[in-house]
């Protein structure tokens, strides 16, 4: 393929079906032999999975909240050489999210937009919808409907007459109702892609459903975009010597990291190790730091507290001072306990002197700009640091008597401390801050240069 495509996938609102519809069109452009790069925009950590197992390629956030401008730019950009198309799945309603919104986004990249309707129990209405969002912003440029849930070819043709009367945006595809496909979700959303949500067979069927209902070539050639001279795409980042080994928590319980974190991480000079909580009896050898994402603790709490021997060598490690970053998950597992949804107790690695519990709804939702109250290893104190919670635990009792190295930008102290260890619910991103790896990197070095000193 010659010419490249790109555009943003978006709806009118949640629950549109473009979830569905991205993972079709990545695997019906894959089976066509496109290289087909997937983004997602906003915090979300479960869609890149899905896009992976589709794409067979890794899968970034796109958030200009925790990114900002030039980060999100920069990772769009480095990926225009090795893919055919890229296509930036977006979030919520086309609008919806103020300055972190698809719309936001698809105006920064210059992208257009691939418009999802659900098309239930309307027809000429669905036409008034779709010109609304074609006046609107006169920045957004749309590409192309996707209709979803029509009730037979009819219904389609009633819409297609309405478009074509009153709007500038072609129909490029409907599918019916019978062509739905349902996907497994719990309490964070739909389940990860390394789980397999959709079999083989259900990938095969949903990318024939696109091939039979969207009309592809005009797709792609509606979403033509010039390619970017190489100039403009910034180098990447030189590796750093020496390097130092950053032992990262990977299984089913701790699946939550944006790659631009780690790939950030790597670039400042740590060698990533993975590791696993679950099934490793103890942490890699000769590593400087330790990174525990979020993930589902909760739902591997007993295999968790099972495995002592990896939770005894968390423990001396955070003991001795060695430096220990956790998040949301993370920062369950370093609690004393986690007391689940059906009121079992589970005993955690004791880090810090917390008492989780899971509760039926969740406890905060929300983007965080985060203030250090003093030095540490993730910069000065005043550095402003970005991120995001979404969970249903929260620490049982009264206000615990932990240091607080963060001020959040809703009022409340947290980035809880202890030793050299930082646990937070808050999911940072170090893209609009990438001196905070740097400043992780150095400080980490420091300590491996005085631990050898030493010995």
């Amino acid at each position: 393929m010659k010419e490249r495509s790109a555009f943003v996938i978006a709806a009118t609102k949640s629950g549109s079906g473009k979830t569905l519809l991205a993972l079709g069109l990545l695997a019906a452009l894959v089976r066509r032999g496109l290289a087909v790069q997937p983004f997602k925009c906003g915090p979300d950590f479960i869609d890149p999975t899905l896009h992976k197992m589709v794409a067979n390629r890794m899968s970034h956030n796109l958030d200009l909240f925790m990114m900002g401008e030039e980060c999100c730019r920069r990772i769009f950009a480095r990926a225009e050489a090795e893919a055919d198309v890229r296509i930036v799945e977006g979030v919520m309603g086309l609008f919806d999210g103020g300055v972190a919104s698809t719309a936001a986004l698809a105006r920064v990249l210059d992208l257009p937009v691939l418009l999802v309707v659900d098309a239930r129990s309307a027809a000429e209405s669905v036409a008034a919808v779709v010109k609304g969002f074609e006046v609107y912003d006169p920045q957004i440029r749309l590409c192309g409907v996707v209709l979803n849930q029509t009730g037979s070819a009819r219904h389609v043709e009633l819409i297609r007459g309405a478009l074509a009367q009153s709007c500038a945006t072609p129909l490029l595809g409907a599918f019916p109702r019978e062509q739905q496909f349902a996907m497994p979700e719990r309490h964070l959303g739909l389940h990860m892609g390394e789980e397999n949500p959709l079999s083989a067979g259900q990938l095969a069927r949903l990318a024939a459903a696109v091939e039979n209902h969207i009309d592809i070539p005009a797709l792609l050639a509606a979403t033509v975009r010039p390619l970017q001279p190489p100039s403009q795409v910034p180098p990447p980042v030189r590796p750093v010597q020496p390097r130092l080994r950053l032992a990262v928590a990977r299984d089913a319980a701790f699946c939550f990291y944006y790659q631009e974190n780690l790939a950030l991480l790597a670039a400042a000079g740590f060698d990533i190790v993975p590791f696993s909580p679950l099934s490793d009896l103890t942490l890699p050898p000769a590593i400087a730091a330790v990174y525990i994402g979020g993930g589902y603790p909760e739902l591997h709490a007993a295999a968790l507290t099972a495995n002592e021997s990896m939770r005894t060598a968390l423990r001396q490690w955070a003991e001795k001072g060695g430096l220990l970053y956790c998040e949301c998950g993370g920062l369950m597992y370093m609690a004393e306990e986690l007391t689940d949804t059906e009121g079992r107790v589970h005993p955690m690695v004791g880090v810090f002197a917390l008492q989780m519990a899971m509760r039926p709804r969740f406890s905060r939702l929300g983007y965080r700009r985060v203030r250090l109250r003093r030095d540490c290893f993730l910069g000065r104190q005043g550095d402003e640091l970005y991120g995001h919670e979404f969970h249903y635990s929260e620490p049982a009792g009264k206000a615990p008597a932990i240091e607080c190295l963060y001020d959040l930008d809703d009022g409340r102290q947290e980035g809880y401390t202890r030793h050299n260890a930082i646990g937070s619910y808050v999911h940072l991103h170090f893209g609009r801050t990438t001196g905070s790896v740097d400043h992780f990197f150095r400080h980490a070095l420091s300590m491996q240069t005085r631990r050898e000193e030493r010995e």
